[in-house]
C-alpha cells in the first residue's frame, strides 16, 4: 500500500475541467466545419444543376446535322461548328471547378458523400458525351465539305476537258515546217496539261473510293451519286485523250511531210552553191595559197561525206511517204529526182578539181623544197668556208661541236635531196619538162656535192688545230706541275728525327702516283706531238721545241726525284735501325729478369717443372732473339757500308746489344746447370713427348689428299710442304740428340717404365723414317700440279689472247673513206704488234705444256689437249692477220685515189661556178669581170696537171689491182667529163666577156668620177672647221666617209688606166681616151692635199674645244664641292654628324680620285701654250685660278673633318647619357611599381624579373664607369663643351644610386609576396586535396556486386592509408610554414593564422569521414560476400550439372570409360558440399543481422543454392544407374555381336570351302565340315550364356528392351540359320562323293573296255589248231574277267541320288510340255540301250527340286573340273562321264539368279553332240550369253523422237535368247527385278556396232532396233567392248534353225545304262563337226564312248 501513489482530487477535477474544455472548442470547430461544408454542398449542387442544363442544351444542338448541299454552305458550317468547338471547351473549366468542389467535399469527408459523388459523376458523363458528340458531328462535317470539294474539282476538270476538246478539233495541220513546229510545240503543251489533269483524276477518283465502299458508317450523300459523277468525268477524259492521239498523229505526219521538203530544199541550195565553188578556175598562186585550197576542199569533202549519210536518210523517208501513199507522194518524186541528179554532177566535178588541186600543189611544193635546199646549201657553205679554227682549246671545241651538227645536218639533207628528185618524178609530164623543174636538180647536186668536199677539208683543219692546243695545254699543266715538284725537291731537306721522316716519307708515296699520272699525260703529248709532225703542221718548230723541253725537264725531274727518295730511304733505314736496336735491348734485358726471378724455384719437384716450363717457354724466346741479332748484324754491316760517316756510332750499338746478350746467355746457362741432374731427365720426357706430338702432326698433314684447284691453292699447298721440309730439318738434330739421350737412359735398365721408353724410341726411329718417304711422294704430287696449274693459268691467259685476236680481226670492216682507212690500218698495225708481243707469251705456253708431258704429269692428257688447241688457233690468227693487212693496204689506196678524185671533183665544181656566173650585163662591171676571168683561166691551165696526175695513178691501180677496175673507171669518166665541161663554160664565158661594149663601160666610169670630184671640190672649199666639240666631232666624220671614199675611187681610176690601154689597142679615138683618163687622174691628185689639210685643221680644232670644255667641266665640279667642304653645320645630334662625317669621306676620296684628271688638264694646258695654238698668258692664267680653287678645296675637307671629329666626340657623350638616363628612367619606374602578385606564379615570375633587372642593373655600372671616363677625357681635352659635359654626368650618377636603393626595397617586397604565395598555393591545394578526398570518404556507394564492393573496400583502404600518410604530413608541413611567416612578422598573419584554422578544421572531418565509410564498406563486403559465394556455389553446381553428359557410349569400351568418369565426378562433387554448408551457415548469420527484403533476399539465396545441391544429387545418381544399365547391355551386344561374327565366319568357311575335284578331296572336305559341326556344337554354352543375359536384361525391364529383344531373336535366328546351312552343306558334300565315286569308278571301267575292245573286235580266229586253242583259252579269259567285271558296271548302271533327281524333274517337264504339245514321232529303238519310263518319272516328287538346285551346283562345280582340264587322283578323264549330265543341267542355277553369275560368251554353250544320260533342259529355256555392268545412254526414243532424258547411267545387262535386258545390279538381275520396270528389248533386226561418231567418250557402241530405239554403251576397255558386239551380233544373226543345227535333238535320249555306245561293224569310230567361234568348221576325232575325250 505504501508503494501505491496518494490520491488528490484537486488536482483530477483540475484535468476534468481541462478536458471538458478541450471537448468543446473540437465541438465547435466541428459544427463551424460542418456548416461550412453544407454550404459547400449547396453550391455544389447549384453549380451542378446549372452544368447538366448546360451539357443537355449543348448536347441537342451538336445532334443537329443541317450541314447545306453545296460547298459554300458547307464551309459556312464548319465555321460554325469551329466557334462551338471554342464555347464548348472554354467550358471545361467550369465542369473542372464542380470536380474540385467534389473532391474537396471528399477530401473533408462529407457525410453525403455518395451523393455528391453520383451528381459529380453525372455532370462528368454529360461532358464527355458532349465532348463525344462534338467530335462525331466534326467528322461528318469534315466529310461533307471534303465530298463537295470533290464535286467541285469534278465540275473545274469537266469545264477544262470541254474547253480542251473544242482545240483538239481544230483543222489546221500547218503550212510550212516552222508552222507544223509551232503547232506541235503547242500540242505538246496540251498533252503535258492532260497529264496533269490525269493526276487530278486520279486523286479525284481515289478521294470518291471512300464515298462509293458499302462500308458501314456516315455517307454525305447517295453512293450512286459519287459513281455516276466518276463515271462521267473518266469518259470525258478517255475522249479528251483520243482526241489528242489523233491530233498528234495528224501533226506528225504533217511535220514529216513539211520536213522532207525542208531538207530536199537546204540539200538543192548547199549543192548549188557548191557547184560554183568546184567550176572555179582559182587553183593558188603559190603553196600557201594551193595548200589553203586543198585544205578547204578537203573540208568540202567530209562536209559532203557527211551531208551523204543524212540527204539519202531523207530520201528513204520521201520514199517511205511514197510508199505510204502521202497526199504529197508526187511532188515528194520530183524532188527526189532532181536532187540526185544534182548530187551526181556535184561529186563529178569535186572529183576533177581535187586531181588539179594535187598536181599543182606538187609543182608548188617541189619549187619551196627547191628554193629551201638552196638556201640551206649557200648558208652552209658560207659556214664550212671559214678560215677561223679557233683561238684556244675551248673555242676549237666549241666549232668542232658546231661543225659536227654541220656535217649531221649535211648527211640529214641527202633523203632530201632524193626526195626531191622523186617529186620532180612524180609530176605530170607538162610540169616536169619546164624549165624550173628540169633545169634546178642538176645545179642542186652540184652545190650539195661541193658542200660535203668542203665540210670534210673543215673538218680536218678542226681535228689539227684542237690537237695542236690540247697538246700545248696538256704540256703547260705538265710543265707546270714539274716545276712546283721540282721546287718542293729542291728545298726539302732530308730530317733528322724518325717522326720527321715518316712524314717526308708519306708525301714522298703520294708522289709516286702522281708522277705516274704524269708520265701518262706526258707520253699522250709526246703522241699527240709525232702525229703532228707526220703530217708536216704549220706550226711544226713550236711543236717540237715544246716537244723536247718538256722531255729535258721530265727527265731533270725524275733524276732529281730518284735522288731524294734515295737519301730519304737511307736516313730512314738508318733511323730504323736504331729503333730496332734500343727494342730488341729492351726485349733482352727482360728475359734477363724473367730469369733472374726464377731463383725461389727449383728446391721440389713441382718447381723444378715450373721452371721447367718457363725455361722451355725462354728457350723459344731466346731463338727469336738470336734471329733478330743475325738480321741487325747484316743490317748493320750494310749501313756501315753505305754510311761511313756513321759507320762507328752503328757498330757501337750493335756491340752494347751483343754484350747484353751474353749476359742472357750466361744467366740462362748458369740457371740450368744449377737445376742438376733431375731436370735432365724430366727435359728429356718432355722434349720426347713433344717431339712425338710433333711427329704426328707432321705425318697427318703430309698425309693429306686435298689437291689444289688453282693456282693459289697449289702455291699454298707447295709452300705449307716446303714449310714442313724446312721444319723437318730443323728437327732432324732433335732427334739425333734425343735419341742419343734416349740410348743414354734406357742403357742397361731392366725397369718397366725404362723398357717402355725403349719401345717409344724405337717407334721414333720407324716414325721418322716414313716421314721422309712420304714428305718425299708428297712433294712430288704438288710439284706436278702446281706446274699443272702455272700451266692452266697462262692457257687462260693465252687463251684471252686468242680470244682478242679472233674477235678483232673477225670484226674488221673494209672503211669507206681515206681517213677511216688510215685508222683501219694503224689499227690493225697495233692488233700486229699485240701479237708479236704474245708471240713469246703463246709459244712459251706451249712449251711448258710440252715440258710438262715428257716429264709425265697426272694432268698430261689435259694438257696435250690444251697444247694442241692453243697451237692451232695462234697459226689460224697469223694467217688471218696477215690476209687482212694485205686487204686494208689495198683499200687504203683506193681510198686515197678516190679522195684525190672527190677533191679534184669538188674544186672543179666549185670552178664550175665562177664560170656559169653571166652578171655582166651592166657596163661598170665589165672589166672587172674581164680581169677575173683570165685569172680564172690561168688557174685552170696551172690545174690540168692535177688531172693528168690523178689519170696516171689510176691507170696504176688497175694495173696493180684489177679488181678495183670497174670503180677506178667510173670515176676517172665522171672527172674528164667534169674537165670538158668547165673548160667549154669558160671558153665561152671568155668570149662573151670579149665581145661586150666596152667604150661605153670607160666612158660611163670617167664621167661618175668627174661628177664626184666636182662635189668633192666644192666640200673641200668650206672653211667651216667648228665653233663647238660637237661640231668639230660632225665635221670629222664626215672626213673620215671621204677619205674612204677616195681609196675606193683610187682603185677605179687604176681600172680607168687598164680599160684605156685596152681600148688603145683596137680604138682609133686613143687620144680622146686619153685625154679623159688624164684629167681625172690629174682632179684626183689635186684634190689629195686639200684634203689632208683639212684634216689637220679640224683636228687642232678639235683639241682646242676639248681642252676648253674639260678646263670648264673641272671649275665647275670644285664650285659645286666647295660649299660641302666649307659648311658650318657640324650635326645637332649623333646620327646627323655620323652622316655628315660620311659625307665629307666622300668627298675627299671624291677629291682624291678627281686629282689625276687636274694633272692632265694642267699638263695638256701647258703642251698647248707652249706649241703656241691658243693664248699662253690667257691659258697659264686660267690654270693658275685652277690650281688655286683645287687646293682651297682640299684644306677646307681637312678642316671639316677635324671639326666634325670633335662634334661626332661630343653627340656621342650626349647620345650615350641620354641613352643611360632613359634607362635608369625606365627601371625607376619599375622599381616604383605597386604591382602585387596574383599567385605564386607571378610571383615568382615578377621575382624572377627583379632579379634579372638587378644583375643588369649591376652590368650597368660599367656603362656608367666608362662614360665617366669619356667625360672626363672631355673635360681634360677642353673641349668647347666641357661644362655642359660635366654637368650632365653629375646628373647621371646621381639617377644611378637612386635606382640602386630603390632596387633593394623592391626586392625584399617582393620576396616577401613571393612566400605568402607559396603559403597560399600549399593551402588551396591541400583544402583541394582535401575536399577530393571528401568527395571519395563522404561517397555512398556500397557496391552493387561482390567483385564491385571488393574494388570499393581495397581501393578504399588505400584511399585511407595514403590519406592519412600524406595528408598528415603535407598538414604538418603548411601548418609549420606558416608559423613561421608568423613569427617573422608578415604583414598577413591574420590572414595567414585563418587559413591555418580553416585546413585544420577541414583535416578533421576528413578522417571523421573515412572512418565512417570504412564501416560502412565492411558491412556491405560481407553481405556481397555471402551473395558472391551463393552464386558462385550455385554457378558450380549448375557447371557440375551441365558437365553431366547425355550420352552414354556407343560401346562397351566408351560406357566403361565414361563410369569411371562419373565416379571420379561423384568425388569432385562431394568437395561442394562444404561449400554448401559454408553457404546455409553464412545465411544463418547474416539473417539475425539483417531484416526485412534484406533477410529475405539471402533466404531466398539459400533455399536456390540447397535446391540446385539437391537436384545435382538426384541428377549424378540417375546419371550413374543409367550407366550401369548401359555397361550391361553393352556387354551383352559384344556377346552377341561376337557370336554372329563367328556365325558369320562359320558361313565363310563353308562357302568357301574348295570344292573337291576328286574322292579324296571330296572325304578332306567332309571331314572338315565335321569339324564346323563340332565347333558349332562347342559354342553352345556361349549362346546359352548370351540368351540367359538378354532375358535377364528383359525381366528387370531394361530401357533399351526393344533393341536387345531384337538382338536376342536375331541371335536364335542366325544360329538356326547356320544349323540348318551345315545340314544342307552335308547333303551336298555327300551328293559330290557319291558323283565322284562313280566318275572314279567309270573311268576305270571305261579304261578295261577299251583295253578289251580291240580283242573283241579283232577278226583273227586263228590259222591253225594251236592259234584256234590259244584264242579260246584267251577268250575263254575274258569272259571270265567280264564276268568278274559284271558286278562292276551293274553298280555303275544303279543312278545316283542326284541322277534320281534329276530324271524325276526332267519326266516332270516332259509331261508338262506333252500337256502343251502334240508328242513327237517314237524314235527307232536303240539296241542295248535302257530307258527310263515315265513312270520312274513321275515318282520323282515335287519335294525335292532344292536337291536339284543343289545337284546343278554340283554339275556346274564338275563341269568347271572337266574344263579346266584337272585329272583326279586316279589320272584318268574320268570327269567326262560326270560332265555330261552337269551340261544337261547348267543352266538350272543360272535360270534361277546365282548370286554370283559368271560371265558367259556364246561360246560356252554346250559343244554339239556332248550328249550325257540326263536330258538337257528344254529348248525354249532362256540360257544367258552374256551379262555384266555397261554404261548406256539412250538417244532416240523413235526413228523421229529423242530420248527425253540422254544421261548416262550404270545398267546391269544380261543377254540371252535375242534379247537384252537392264537390271540395276546383278541381284537385282537374279530375281528378275528390270531396271526402272523396263522390258527386255528384241534385237529382232537390231543393228550393233562401234559408235564412231561419238567422240566424247571412249570405248562406245551402238545398238540401234527395229522400232527406232537407239542406245550407247560405253565399255570399261576395247576387248570388253569388241566382246558385246560380237555377242550381241551374233545373237541378232542367230536363226531357230541354227539353234537347232547347235543343239541337235537325241531323240531316244541316252541314259546311264549305255556303258557302251552301238558299235558299227564297219567303222570303228566317227568324225563330228563343230565350229569355233570364228564360224568355221574344225574336224574333232571323237570316240564312240560314253566319255568325252578331252
Amino acid at each position: 500500500m505504501s508503494s501505491m501513489p496518494c490520491f488528490c482530487p484537486i488536482q483530477a477535477w483540475e484535468r476534468l475541467e481541462k478536458a471538458e474544455h478541450e471537448r468543446e472548442l473540437a465541438l465547435r470547430t466541428e459544427l463551424i466545419r460542418q456548416e461550412k461544408l453544407e454550404q459547400l454542398a449547396h453550391r455544389f449542387d447549384r453549380k451542378a444543376a446549372m452544368r447538366e442544363t448546360w451539357l443537355s442544351e449543348n448536347q441537342r444542338l451538336v445532334s443537329q446535322d443541317n450541314f447545306g448541299i453545296d460547298l459554300a454552305a458547307v464551309e459556312a458550317a464548319t465555321r460554325k461548328h469551329e466557334a462551338i468547338e471554342t464555347d464548348i471547351n472554354a467550358y471545361n473549366e467550369r465542369v473542372q471547378a464542380v470536380v474540385a468542389v467534389a473532391k474537396e467535399l471528399e477530401a473533408e469527408r462529407y457525410y453525403d458523400i455518395k451523393r455528391i459523388t453520383v451528381r459529380k459523376d453525372n455532370v462528368i458523363r454529360l461532358w464527355d458525351y458532349l465532348r463525344e458528340l462534338l467530335h462525331a458531328r466534326r467528322e461528318r462535317l469534315m466529310r461533307n465539305l471534303e465530298l463537295q470539294k470533290m464535286f467541285q474539282e469534278m465540275l473545274h476538270i469537266v469545264d477544262w476537258m470541254e474547253d480542251m476538246k473544242s482545240r483538239l478539233q481544230s483543222q489546221d495541220y500547218g503550212k510550212h515546217l516552222h508552222g507544223v513546229e509551232d503547232l506541235l510545240q503547242t500540242h505538246t503543251l496540251v498533252e503535258a496539261d492532260i497529264a496533269v489533269q490525269a493526276e487530278r483524276v486520279k486523286t479525284v477518283y481515289t478521294g470518291a473510293q471512300k464515298f462509293i465502299t458499302s462500308e458501314e458508317g456516315y455517307k454525305p450523300c447517295d453512293p450512286q451519286i459519287v459513281q455516276d459523277r466518276v463515271t462521267h468525268l473518266d469518259l470525258c477524259y478517255q475522249e479528251l485523250c483520243k482526241l489528242a492521239a489523233e491530233r498528234r498523229a495528224k501533226l506528225e505526219e504533217s511535220r514529216r511531210l513539211w520536213k522532207f521538203f525542208w531538207e530536199m530544199g537546204e540539200e538543192e541550195s548547199w549543192i548549188r552553191e557548191k557547184e560554183q565553188i568546184m567550176s572555179s578556175e582559182d587553183y593558188g598562186k603559190d603553196l600557201t595559197s594551193v595548200m589553203m585550197l586543198i585544205s578547204k576542199h578537203n573540208s568540202f569533202k567530209d562536209e559532203m561525206s557527211g551531208r551523204s549519210g543524212p540527204l539519202q536518210q531523207t530520201i528513204r523517208e520521201g520514199e517511205g511517204l511514197i510508199e505510204e501513199g502521202h497526199f504529197g507522194a508526187s511532188e515528194v518524186k520530183d524532188k527526189i529526182e532532181d536532187i540526185r541528179g544534182l548530187w551526181t554532177h556535184l561529186e563529178e566535178l569535186a572529183a576533177l578539181r581535187e586531181q588539179r588541186l594535187n598536181e599543182i600543189s606538187n609543182l608548188y611544193q617541189f619549187q619551196a623544197d627547191a628554193n629551201d635546199i638552196e638556201a640551206w646549201i649557200l648558208d652552209t657553205l658560207r659556214i664550212v668556208t671559214s678560215s677561223d679554227v679557233g683561238h684556244d682549246e675551248y673555242s676549237t671545241q666549241t666549232l668542232a661541236k658546231k661543225h659536227k651538227d654541220i656535217q649531221e645536218e649535211i648527211h640529214n639533207h641527202r633523203p632530201t635531196i632524193d626526195a626531191l628528185h622523186e617529186q620532180a618524178r612524180s609530176l605530170p609530164a607538162d610540169f616536169a619538162q619546164s624549165p624550173e623543174v628540169d633545169g634546178r636538180l642538176p645545179a642542186i647536186e652540184q652545190r650539195y656535192e661541193e658542200l660535203v668536199a668542203l665540210a670534210q677539208q673543215r673538218k680536218q683543219a678542226l681535228q689539227d688545230a684542237l690537237a695542236l692546243y690540247k697538246m700545248f695545254s696538256e704540256a703547260d699543266a705538265c710543265t707546270l706541275w714539274i716545276d712546283e715538284k721540282e721546287q718542293w725537291l729542291n728545298t726539302m731537306e732530308i730530317p733528322e728525327k724518325l717522326e720527321d721522316l715518316e712524314v717526308v716519307q708519306h708525301r714522298f708515296e703520294t708522289l709516286e702516283p702522281e708522277m705516274n699520272n704524269q708520265a701518262s699525260r706526258i707520253a699522250s703529248v709526246n703522241k699527240v706531238a709525232s702525229q703532228l709532225l707526220s703530217t708536216e703542221h704549220r706550226n711544226k718548230d713550236e711543236v717540237t721545241g715544246m716537244k723536247d723541253q718538256l722531255n729535258r725537264s721530265w727527265d731533270q725531274f725524275r733524276s732529281l726525284a730518284d735522288q731524294k727518295k734515295e737519301a730519304l730511304s737511307s736516313a730512314l733505314s738508318i733511323q730504323n735501325y736504331h729503333l730496332e736496336c734500343n727494342e730488341t735491348k729492351s726485349w733482352i734485358k727482360e728475359k734477363t729478369k724473367v730469369i733472374e726471378s726464377t731463383q725461389s724455384l727449383g728446391n721440389d719437384l713441382a718447381g723444378v717443372m715450373a721452371l721447367q716450363r718457363k725455361l722451355t717457354g725462354m728457350e723459344r724466346d731466346l731463338e727469336a732473339i738470336q734471329g733478330k741479332l743475325d738480321d741487325l748484324q747484316k743490317e748493320a754491316e750494310k749501313l756501315a757500308s753505305e754510311h761511313p760517316e756513321q759507320a762507328e756510332a752503328i757498330l757501337a750499338r750493335l756491340s752494347e746489344i751483343n754484350g747484353v746478350w751474353e749476359d742472357l746467355k750466361d744467366t740462362l746457362k748458369k740457371r740450368e746447370e744449377s737445376l742438376g741432374e733431375a731436370s735432365k731427365l724430366q727435359e728429356f720426357l718432355r722434349d720426347l713427348d713433344d717431339f712425338q706430338s710433333w711427329l704426328s702432326r707432321t705425318q697427318t698433314a703430309i698425309a693429306s689428299e686435298d689437291m689444289a684447284t688453282s693456282l693459289s691453292d697449289a702455291e699454298k699447298l707447295l709452300t705449307q710442304h716446303e714449310n714442313i721440309k724446312n721444319e723437318i730439318d730443323n728437327y732432324k738434330s732433335d732427334y739425333e740428340r734425343m735419341r742419343k739421350v734416349g740410348e743414354e737412359v734406357t742403357q742397361d735398365q731392366t725397369d718397366a717404365q725404362y723398357m717402355f721408353l725403349h719401345q717409344r724410341l724405337q717407334a721414333l726411329d720407324t716414325g721418322w723414317n716414313e716421314l721422309s718417304q712420304m714428305w718425299e711422294n708428297r712433294h712430288d704430287l704438288l710439284a706436278q700440279v702446281y706446274g699443272y696449274q702455272i700451266f692452266l693459268r697462262d692457257v687462260k691467259q693465252a687463251e684471252g689472247f686468242l680470244n682478242n685476236q679472233e674477235y678483232m680481226l673477225s670484226h674488221t670492216e673494209m672503211p669507206g673513206t681515206l681517213e677511216m682507212a688510215e685508222a683501219a690500218i694503224k689499227k690493225h698495225e697495233d692488233i700486229e704488234t699485240t701479237m708479236d708481243a704474245n708471240e713469246e707469251k703463246i709459244n712459251s705456253v706451249v712449251d711448258s705444256g710440252k715440258k710438262l708431258m715428257s716429264e709425265g704429269n697426272v694432268h698430261s692428257d689435259k694438257i696435250k689437249e690444251k697444247v694442241d688447241s692453243i697451237d692451232e688457233r695462234h697459226r689460224k690468227n697469223r694467217k688471218a692477220a696477215s690476209d687482212l693487212a694485205s686487204r686494208l693496204k689495198d683499200n687504203l689506196e683506193l681510198q686515197k685515189f678516190l679522195q684525190d678524185c672527190q677533191e679534184l671533183a669538188l674544186w672543179i665544181n666549185e670552178k664550175m661556178l665562177t664560170a656559169q656566173d653571166m652578171s655582166y650585163d651592166e657596163a661598170r662591171n665589165l672589166h672587172t669581170k674581164w680581169q677575173k676571168h683570165q685569172a680564172f683561166m690561168a688557174e685552170l691551165a696551172s690545174n690540168k696537171d692535177w688531172l693528168d696526175k690523178i689519170d696516171r695513178d689510176g691507170k696504176q691501180l688497175i694495173s696493180e689491182k684489177p679488181d678495183t677496175e670497174p670503180i677506178v673507171e667510173e670515176k676517172l669518166k665522171y672527172l674528164h667529163r667534169l674537165w670538158d665541161d668547165l673548160e667549154s663554160t669558160t671558153k665561152t664565158k671568155a668570149q662573151c666577156l670579149f665581145d661586150a661594149n666596152r667604150t661605153e663601160l670607160f666612158t660611163q666610169s670617167c664621167a661618175d668620177l668627174d661628177t664626184w670630184l666636182n662635189n668633192l671640190d666644192a666640200q673641200l672649199q668650206s672653211d667651216d672647221h667648228g665653233k663647238d666639240l660637237t661640231s668639230v666631232s660632225i665635221l670629222l666624220k664626215k672626213q673620215q666617209m671621204l677619205e674612204n671614199q677616195m681609196q675606193v675611187r683610187q682603185k677605179e681610176i687604176e681600172e680607168l688606166k687598164l680599160q684605156a690601154q685596152a681600148l688603145g689597142q683596137e680604138d682609133t679615138n686613143i687620144v680622146e681616151v686619153d685625154s679623159k683618163r688624164k684629167r681625172v687622174e690629174e682632179r684626183f691628185q689635186e684634190l689629195l692635199k686639200p684634203i689632208e689639210e683639212r684634216r689637220r685643221n679640224l683636228m687642232a680644232s678639235k683639241e682646242g674645244h676639248q681642252f676648253n670644255r674639260d678646263l670648264e667641266d673641272e671649275v665647275l665640279w670644285i664650285n659645286e664641292r666647295m660649299p660641302l667642304a666649307t659648311s658650318t653645320d657640324h650635326g645637332n645630334n649623333l646620327p646627323t654628324v655620323q652622316l655628315l662625317i660620311k659625307k665629307n669621306q666622300t668627298l675627299q676620296k671624291e677629291i682624291q680620285g678627281h686629282q689625276p684628271r687636274i694633272d692632265d688638264i694642267a699638263d695638256r694646258g701647258e703642251t698647248m701654250a707652249k706649241a703656241g695654238r691658243i693664248d699662253s698668258e690667257v691659258l697659264r692664267a686660267r690654270l693658275g685660278d685652277l690650281q688655286k680653287m683645287w687646293k682651297t678645296l682640299i684644306e677646307e675637307t681637312d678642316k671639316r673633318s677635324a671639326r666634325l671629329e670633335e662634334s661626332q666626340k661630343a653627340q656621342q657623350f650626349y647620345f650615350d647619357a641620354a641613352e643611360a638616363e632613359a634607362w635608369m628612367g625606365e627601371q625607376e619606374l619599375h622599381m616604383m611599381s605597386e604591382e602585387r602578385a596574383k599567385d605564386e606564379q607571378s610571383a615568382m615570375a615578377m621575382v624572377k624579373k627583379h632579379q634579372v633587372v638587378e644583375q643588369s642593373l649591376e652590368d650597368y655600372a660599367q656603362t656608367i664607369h666608362q662614360l665617366s671616363n669619356l667625360s672626363r677625357n672631355l673635360v681634360t681635352s677642353t673641349h668647347p663643351e666641357s661644362d655642359r659635359i660635366t654637368l650632365r654626368q653629375s646628373q647621371v650618377d646621381k639617377l644611378y644610386a637612386g635606382l640602386k636603393d630603390l632596387a633593394e626595397e623592391r626586392r625584399e617586397k617582393l620576396q616577401e609576396g613571393l612566400r605568402l604565395c607559396q603559403l597560399k598555393r600549399e593551402v588551396d591545394d591541400l583544402e583541394q586535396w582535401i575536399a577530393e578526398r571528401e568527395i571519395v570518404a563522404g561517397s555512398h556507394e556500397l557496391g552493387q556486386d561482390y567483385e564491385h564492393v571488393t574494388m570499393l573496400r581495397d581501393k578504399f583502404r588505400e584511399f585511407a592509408r595514403d590519406t592519412s600518410n600524406i595528408g598528415q604530413e603535407r598538414v604538418d608541413s603548411v601548418n609549420r610554414m606558416a608559423d613561421e611567416q608568423i613569427d617573422l612578422g608578415h604583414s598577413e598573419n591574420a590572414t595567414i593564422a585563418e587559413w591555418k584554422d580553416g585546413l585544420n578544421e577541414a583535416w578533421a572531418d576528413l578522417l571523421e569521414l573515412i572512418d565512417t565509410r570504412t564501416q560502412m564498406l565492411a558491412a556491405s563486403y560481407e553481405l556481397h560476400s555471402f551473395y558472391h559465394d551463393a552464386r558462385e556455389t550455385l554457378d558450380r553446381i549448375q557447371e557440375k550439372e551441365k558437365q553431366l553428359p547425355e550420352e552414354v557410349g556407343r560401346d562397351l569400351k566408351t560406357v566403361e570409360r565414361m563410369h569411371r568418369m562419373h565416379t571420379t565426378y561423384e568425388h569432385d562433387i562431394q568437395a561442394l558440399s562444404t561449400q554448401v554448408k559454408q553457404v546455409q551457415d553464412d545465411a544463418a548469420r547474416l539473417r539475425s543481422a539483417y531484416a526485412g527484403e534484406k533477410a529475405e533476399d539471402i533466404q531466398r539465396h539459400e533455399d536456390t543454392v540447397v535446391e540446385a545441391w539437391n537436384a545435382l544429387l538426384n541428377a549424378s545418381k540417375g546419371r550413374k544407374q543409367l550407366l550401369s544399365d548401359t555397361v550391361e547391355k553393352f556387354r551383352f551386344f559384344n556377346l552377341v555381336r561376337a557370336l554372329m561374327l563367328w556365325m558369320d565366319d562359320v558361313n565363310r568357311q563353308m562357302d568357301t570351302q574348295e570344292k573337291p575335284r576328286d574322292v579324296s578331296s571330296a572325304d578332306l572336305t567332309i571331314k572338315n565340315h565335321q569339324g564346323i559341326k563340332s565347333e558349332i556344337d562347342a559354342r553352345d554354352d556361349s549362346f546359352t550364356a548370351s540368351i540367359e543375359m538378354g532375358n535377364a536384361l528383359l525381366a528387370k525391364n531394361h530401357y533399351a528392351s526393344e533393341e536387345i529383344a531384337e538382338k536376342l531373336t536375331q541371335l536364335q535366328e542366325r544360329r538356326r540359320e547356320i544349323n540348318n546351312k551345315w545340314k544342307e552343306k552335308e547333303d551336298w558334300l555327300q551328293l559330290v562323293m557319291e558323283v565322284l565315286q562313280f566318275g572314279r569308278d567309270a573311268t576305270v571301267a571305261e579304261a578295261w573296255l577299251a583295253t578289251q575292245e580291240p580283242y573283241v573286235r579283232a577278226a583273227d580266229i586263228g590259222s591253225n589248231v594251236d592259234d584256234a586253242e590259244s584264242l579260246i583259252k584267251r577268250h575263254e579269259e575274258f569272259e571270265k574277267s567280264a564276268a568278274a567285271w559284271e558286278e562292276r558296271f551293274l553298280a555303275l548302271e544303279k543312278l545316283t541320288t542326284l541322277e534320281q533327281q534329276e530324271i524325276r524333274r526332267k519326266q516332270e517337264e516332259e509331261e508338262e510340255e506333252r500337256k502343251r504339245k502334240p508328242p513327237p514321232p517314237p524314235s527307232p529303238p536303240i539296241p542295248h540301250v535302257s530307258v527310263t519310263t515315265e513312270d520312274d518319272a513321275e515318282a520323282m516328287s515335287r519335294a525335292q527340286q532344292n536337291e536339284l538346285a543343289r545337284g546343278g551346283e554340283i554339275v556346274n562345280h564338275l563341269e568347271t573340273i572337266a574344263q579346266n582340264g584337272v585329272r583326279s587322283d586316279m589320272e584318268s578323264p574320268q570327269v567326262s562321264e560326270a560332265s555330261e549330265p552337269i551340261n544337261g543341267t547348267s543352266a538350272a542355277p543360272e535360270a534361277k539368279g546365282d548370286h554370283s553369275p559368271v560371265k558367259k560368251t556364246p561360246q560356252s554353250s554346250p559343244r554339239p553332240g556332248s550328249v550325257g544320260t540326263l536330258l538337257s533342259k528344254t529348248q525354249d529355256t532362256a540360257t544367258i550369253q552374256l551379262e555384266g555392268i555397261l554404261c548406256r545412254k539412250h538417244e532416240w526414243e523413235s526413228h523421229s523422237k529423242k530420248a527425253s532424258s540422254r544421261s548416262w547411267q550404270n545398267v546391269y545387262c544380261v543377254l540371252r535368247n535375242r534379247t537384252l535386258g537392264f537390271y540395276k545390279d546383278a541381284k537385282n538381275a537374279s530375281t528378275g527385278i528390270p531396271y526402272h520396270g523396263e522390258i527386255p528389248v528384241s534385237l529382232t533386226d537390231a543393228k550393233c556396232e562401234v559408235a564412231h561418231d561419238y567422240k566424247k567418250r571412249k570405248n562406245v557402241f551402238k545398238l540401234r532396233l527395229s522400232d527406232g530405239k537407239e542406245f550407247l554403251f560405253q565399255a570399261k576397255d576395247e576387248a570388253e567392248m569388241s566382246s558385246w558386239i560380237d555377242g550381241i551380233t551374233t545373237s541378232i544373226t542367230t536363226s531357230s534353225t541354227k539353234q537347232d543345227d547347235r543343239y541337235p535333238a537325241n531323240p531316244q535320249g541316252l541314259t546311264r545304262a549305255m556303258t557302251m555306245p552301238p558299235i558299227s561293224p564297219n567303222s570303228g569310230d566317227t568324225v563330228t563337226m563343230r565350229r569355233d567361234k570364228d564360224g568355221k568348221e574344225k574336224d574333232r576325232e571323237k570316240r564312240f564312248s560314253f566319255f568325252k575325250k578331252k
